[in-house]
């Protein structure tokens, strides 16, 4: 599709699909909008007058622009999206029609719920969910080839008001954040701040490949990646595709992803080419949590939706070719006031440094107690076969600051005067002095899993596929805990600027083993980690089992973010997801290595062992074509074998009822003995004629565009 953008100017094409603040700025009563913005500051409750107004509005300019439907969207433990749509119209006595939305379809909508995963929360036969307007992300229109939508994002929940989806509990971290946010700085003298609330921009990285070769592989329709596949001659090593120039193909894919995001108001900002082949990254400009949450799925379905368009498709799997770079999402998150201040930006005046050290110190001690916690938001199949890769954080988390700001942190936690640390003038914290802090505090450390940035920390660990809402929920709830325990001692302190002082001293000084600015790739880390008794959790199974630790289940009640109820029942869903993952990825590789790659490695032996004997009939060399089909009979016979043994700790693990003790045996037996299907597979490939292979290879989903 072929967009001109002088005929449509960007400011116009701009949230044109989107019911933003400015549209309702424009379409409700100046009485009603700001309503609307005191419900979405956390101010005040919705009333029911106002909803009406407000789905009035929303219908008329949803309807004007082609809409004939609409869906509460939500956010389901699947991690997808999901929307069940309703018309617009209300049929009359006299066979007419007239177009209804009321208030209350607005707020509250209540799709089937029966089938979504609710870990053991409710009984199948419960069917009510409800949906509840989240006022604080804006609705947008779904348009394509079939027609309009209007989508209303919303909240998911049971009969009995428990969270059935990822939305509701990150709505409860971040109010529990703001409250001990806002005690912090009500302690330290703030008191023009009314909010805190945090903001993320997640750069999302994703493959693309020819539509014709993906339709020719199950294991990437059916699990996402690639679960054969030997690597060509070339792969990543030149590292020329990253910041390469763009193909034209795919530029005019990207062209139109972002007029699409744009449409619905999401600020495309950044776009390139990544390390790997074929790799591409798309970065928004930050905005709130929530709306970012809501933005970032809509990223992702409107790049598989227009790869579609152009003959492509959009790989979103964390890993989707062994041996090159998988795909993370970068989260990159900040805390700022709902006056313009950003809690971790370092300031000009000794009372805006101070706030940014003691802050910066909430973190280090928040990413050191609560690790595990952190580490266990990304927990996937998919990300396990991408953490430690050379590409991606490992499994151990560490913050990252930089030389400047560890040195000064250091120099707190011991007592010494920082007058004569790198960085410049002085400025003043209470009694002792500082250097001033540079803006740009540090360089990027791209091997840190929590890396401090300037203004804002990323957290690189998240994968590519993952909603990004559970791992700022835990973060949001780990960080509010921290800085309760900080406004307890602030609070009670009768000098503020000793105890800001004695509190940063302490927690950096308790907390700083988690400080690492060296490179997280290399395995000098990994030893000094385990020195510093810093935990490894190298696959999801284990990480997922601090989510049932009285610890955590008393930091998610005490913040109201999860009961325990709540808790469990999202350690044995993504428990259960990580066993049906690896149960599909299992039975794709015996279906693909039977039904195709072994008659093709035995046919293409049998056909090489008929060629030497028709060589030697006529006295010509024939041991080349006998060493060859030789290997590879041998090969193909591995291949067998190591297939039966793959079908048969599959049937153990799929006979193994506990949910616990089933993803353990995936882990521990399905996935090496799928290891050893792909070895066999992946050196026939090499020694099989490409013309005689089933299925296309890494060298052309990697470097056919």
């Amino acid at each position: 599709m072929s967009i001109d953008f002088v005929q449509s100017p960007l400011t116009e094409i701009y949230g044109s699909n989107c019911f933003s603040n400015a549209v309702m700025r424009e379409k409700l009563p100046k009485s009603v909008y700001k309503e609307i913005l005191a419900v979405q500051a956390g101010e005040k409750e919705l009333t029911l007058e106002a909803a009406e107004v407000v789905a009035s509005a929303m219908r008329e300019w949803a309807v004007n622009k082609g809409a004939t439907h609409y869906t509460h969207w939500f956010h389901p433990l699947t991690g997808l999206t999901a929307e069940k749509h309703d018309s617009f119209i209300s049929p009359m006595g006299d066979g007419s029609v007239i177009l209804e939305f009321s208030g209350k379809e607005l707020i509250k909508g209540e799709p089937d719920a029966s089938s979504f995963p609710s870990g053991g929360l409710r009984a199948t036969f419960e069917a009510r969910g409800y949906t509840a307007w989240d006022v604080t992300s804006p609705a947008f229109l779904k348009q394509d080839k079939t027609g309009v939508t209007l989508c209303i994002p919303t909240a998911f929940i049971s009969y009995y008001g428990q969270a059935l989806d990822k939305k509701t509990p990150l709505l409860r971290a971040m109010e529990a954040l703001n409250k001990q946010a806002l005690r912090v700085l009500r302690a330290i003298g703030n008191r023009s701040s009314k909010r805190v609330f945090t903001t993320v921009g997640p750069e999302q990285e994703y493959f693309l490949i020819d539509k014709a070769f993906y339709d020719k592989r199950p294991d990437l329709i059916l699990t996402g990646r690639t679960v054969f596949g030997s690597m060509p001659a070339k792969g990543q090593e030149m590292e020329d595709h990253y910041f390469g120039a763009i193909k034209e193909r795919v530029a005019d894919f990207m062209r139109e992803l972002n007029y699409e995001l744009w449409k619905v108001g999401v600020a495309a900002k950044t776009q390139h080419n990544e390390v790997a082949p074929n790799q591409f990254e798309i970065a928004p400009i930050f905005t709130n949590t929530t709306a970012a949450v809501d933005a970032n799925q809509i990223v992702m379905e409107t790049i598989r939706s227009v790869a579609r368009r152009h003959g492509l498709e959009g790989l979103l799997h964390d890993k989707p070719f062994a041996g090159v770079n998988g795909s993370g999402k970068h989260n990159n998150w900040s805390m700022a006031t709902d006056d313009g201040i950003n809690l971790f930006d370092p300031g000009d005046d000794p009372a805006s440094n101070a706030r940014f050290l003691l802050f910066a110190a909430a973190i280090v001690e928040a990413v050191d107690r609560y690790a595990l916690l952190i580490r266990s938001s990304v927990a996937t199949s998919g990300n396990d076969h991408r953490l430690g890769a050379n590409e991606a954080p490992p499994a151990i988390v560490s913050i990252f600051f930089g030389g400047p700001l560890t040195e000064i942190f250091e120099n707190i936690a011991e007592g010494k005067d920082n007058a004569k640390t790198k960085g410049g003038a002085k400025i003043e914290l209470g009694v002792t002095s500082l250097p001033k802090l540079p803006k740009d505090v540090s360089d990027r450390n791209r091997t840190s899993p929590f890396a401090f940035t300037g203004n804002k920390f990323e957290f690189r660990m998240v994968g590519s596929s993952q909603s990004i809402a559970t791992p700022n929920t835990y973060l949001n709830t780990a960080v509010a805990q921290v800085l309760s325990e900080f406004a307890d001692k602030l609070e009670k302190a009768p000098k503020k600027n000793e105890a800001i002082q004695e509190l940063i001293k302490e927690s950096y000084a308790k907390h700083k083993r988690v400080v690492f600015n060296g490179n997280g790739y290399s395995d000098e880390w990994v030893h000094e980690a385990e020195r510093r008794n810093l935990p490894n959790v190298k696959n999801a199974v284990d990480a997922l089992s601090v989510l049932v630790t009285n610890e955590i289940l008393d930091l998610f009640d005490r913040h109201k973010v999860f009961t325990k109820e709540e808790s469990e029942s999202r350690y044995h869903i993504y428990l259960e997801k990580y066993a049906k993952q690896i149960n599909i990825e299992a039975g794709v590789t015996i279906d693909m290595a039977r039904r195709a790659i072994f008659p093709a490695a035995a046919g293409y032996a049998a056909k090489l062992a008929g060629e030497a004997g028709a060589l030697a009939a006529i006295g010509a060399k024939s041991a080349p074509e006998e060493i060859r089909a030789k290997k590879i009979a041998d090969l193909a016979g591995e291949l067998f074998d190591e297939t039966a043994k793959l079908e048969n700790v599959l049937g153990e693990a799929q006979k193994t009822e506990d949910i616990p003790a089933q993803a353990k045996v995936y882990f521990q037996k399905v996935r090496p003995a799928m290891d050893a299907v792909r070895t066999a597979a992946d050196q026939l490939e090499k020694l099989v004629a490409k013309s005689a292979w089933p299925y296309p290879g890494y060298e052309d989903m990697l470097f056919v565009l």
